[in-house]
């Protein structure tokens, strides 16, 4: 039995939403958060909130409403960011504040434009700020797969006598390979004199692929936290994901010396209400959480799992999550059994007002099909909380035809700015006339970059789930509708993507900045 414990810094609410057009709402936020403390996360990161009045105001909703984590404000190494970071965490039952600095030559000399001496200085003077507002500081040394060995040694050695409680070593860039990110773990942890004193940690970024792969060559090197996301969603290419993780530390354990916490059978739940809020859906072959990665199509394979399961498959779908939980409603279920579900879900409503109008939409759904499953739910309430968020520009009816020979065209009714038009349109199918004569009226000069469907569930009466992305003069955005018929789910996508592109002011990433 394993002694050591992993720990699970979760960063999805944080570096995940720095993917481009992934940007969460607090209530959003929120869900996920709650999500992430029924998984047993032990470290959640809410976010940044110096980056804007928005991420701090999230990171204090989270802190409010999770009891069980550890919730995290991200700070950089100087006072403003420090106090921010602090306050945004205060409410929490659990506060950790993680303040960084650049450490790499090329990263002091050109960006932060200080010395050495002034980079240690600044590094240890946030630390100890930080342990004012809590006794948990984390430390990272961005660009420490750049950073000279040497003078990591120096600095690390520095905030840990300062009062940081976890050192965690980033590989910013992506540029690591297992085998030599994980002798630089090695070599830090034997080379610091107060290694022992802090948990090492480590935040790898895929650029090559290799984040789950240096992370756990880490973990053989004595890291005992992993910095990851859901579905490895994050800017670039994303980060190490967190569901690859943790099984393969939980079904290797003959390889590694510790374990998580995690409650696996929380994993998909929690990797579908990622996907359905950002609008980042998962590729069908993605370990753990892909549609696909309990599948097997190859008779020879089909043959081996029916006369002994663990000849091809080396975990339970069950395990982590396929086909449990799930308790499906459907039209005659009543207004407890549906607040009941959501409850359990994460799922709390502000008034009386904003439950009866999820359950009425619930009801119209339960009309269109006979079951409704969990991710039914999440995406219902993602959508009315998206309408609760903004209502420049509303769908009121759309109406396509679609016929062998004939150009498809569309008619839709809209209310924009509190004016209702009707429009006509045509186009190469019923999705493209929809869009050209939603565009008619609101003529946002967007380029579509993306546009995606997804099945919610299973079955011919299941939700379709269309993702959008829309870009104009540099801001990305996602959009996300679900209905049963795919052409009104497309359009509502396109509507609630161009209404984050109308919403004034924009929220600030601090992605140029970040670890």
């Amino acid at each position: 039995m394993s002694t050591d414990r992993l720990i699970i810094f979760d960063t999805t609410l944080r570096d995940g939403e720095q993917s481009p057009g992934a940007s969460m709402t607090r209530e959003e936020k929120v869900r996920i958060a709650k999500a992430l403390e029924r998984l047993r996360v032990d470290v959640i990161e809410a976010g940044f909130p110096a980056a804007s009045p928005g991420d701090f105001q999230s990171v204090q909703a989270v802190a409010r409403a999770v009891q069980e984590s550890r919730i995290c404000g991200l700070a950089r190494a100087n006072d403003a960011d420090i106090d921010r970071a602090g306050e945004a965490i205060q409410p929490a039952a659990q506060g950790r504040i993680h303040t960084f600095i650049a450490t790499s030559p090329i990263h002091m000399e050109r960006k932060l434009q200080l010395s050495p001496d002034q980079v240690v200085e600044q590094a240890v003077r946030a630390v100890k700020r930080a342990r004012q507002y809590c006794d948990d500081v984390e430390f990272s040394p961005e660009d420490a797969g750049r950073s000279e060995p040497d003078f990591l040694c120096r600095i690390l050695e520095a905030v840990i006598d300062a009062g940081a409680s976890t050192v965690n070593i980033p590989d910013t860039v992506g540029y690591a390979v297992p085998e030599q990110f994980g002798a630089l773990i090695a070599d830090l942890r034997n080379r610091v004199p107060n290694a022992d004193k802090a948990v090492w940690s480590v935040h790898c970024h895929n650029d090559l692929g290799l984040a789950v792969a240096n992370s756990l060559a880490a973990v053989l090197n004595g890291a005992r936290q992993v910095e990851c996301t859901i579905n490895g969603l994050g800017e670039r290419a994303g980060n190490a994901s967190l569901e690859e993780i943790v099984m393969a530390v939980r079904t290797r354990q003959d390889v590694f010396p510790c374990d998580t916490r995690i409650e696996t059978r929380e994993i998909v739940p929690c990797s579908r209400l990622v996907a359905n809020i950002t609008g980042f859906t998962v590729q069908p072959n993605k370990a753990v959480v892909g549609a696909n990665a309990f599948a097997h199509e190859s008779g020879i394979h089909q043959d081996g799992v029916l006369k002994h399961r663990e000849t091809y498959e080396i975990m339970r779908a069950e395990d982590v999550g396929w086909h449990t939980n799930r308790m499906v409603l459907g039209k005659h279920s009543g207004r407890n059994a549906f607040r009941s579900r959501l409850r359990e879900l994460g799922v709390e409503f502000e008034s009386e007002s904003h439950l009866n109008e999820a359950f009425a939409r619930f009801k119209e759904l339960a009309d269109k099909k006979h079951d409704i499953f969990d991710e039914d739910l999440q995406a219902l309430v993602t959508e009315a909380s998206q309408e609760l968020e903004q209502e420049a520009l509303r769908l009121l009816s759309l109406r396509v035809c679609s016929e062998t020979g004939e150009r498809p065209c569309a008619r839709v009714t809209l209310e924009f700015n509190g004016d209702e038009r009707t429009v006509d349109a045509e186009g190469g199918g019923p999705v493209d006339a929809a869009f050209k004569a939603i565009d008619s009226v609101v003529q946002s000069g967007t380029q579509l970059v993306l546009y995606s469907v997804n099945s919610i569930t299973t079955g011919t009466d299941a939700q379709g789930e269309v993702t959008v992305r829309l870009e104009r003069a540099g801001r990305v955005v996602n959009g996300q509708g679900s209905d049963t018929d795919i052409v009104i789910a497309s359009a509502k996508a396109y509507v609630n993507a161009l209404n984050r592109l109308l919403t004034a002011g924009q929220r600030k990433h601090p992605q140029a900045e970040g670890v």
